[in-house]
């Protein structure tokens, strides 16, 4: 279940621009305030079934909009590569500076 909740905070992240506003809040009110489906019923005063088709509806878009785009694929290849960058800067301490601050800027544009 964590490894879900932190696949959907992380599409969340990457695609909220493409939901519409009661998506985002119902998907920011269960996966990231931790609500529950009782909750959100009660804050927009609709059944808990209602909330609960909603949030599927808007999981089952963010993973269709992570197979075309793969933002979170791209996000996880290039951690992966900045890790190996920095192994490999611990083993060469004499381009550890300029290769620093190279991953830094690619870094930022994340």
């Amino acid at each position: 279940m964590l490894e879900k909740t932190t696949r959907m905070n992380y599409l969340y992240d990457f695609y909220q621009s493409l939901l519409t506003p009661k998506q985002r809040s119902y998907m920011s009110l269960y996966y990231l305030d931790d609500y529950s489906l009782g909750e959100i019923a009660e804050e927009y005063d609709v059944s808990r079934q209602a909330v609960y088709d909603n949030i599927k509806r808007t999981e089952a878009m963010l993973e269709e909009y992570e197979e075309k785009l793969l933002l979170f694929q791209k996000f996880q290849e290039r951690s992966k590569l900045f890790a190996s960058m920095k192994d490999i800067l611990k083993e060469n301490p004499e381009i550890l500076e300029v290769m620093n601050s190279m991953i830094a800027e690619l870094e930022k544009l994340d």
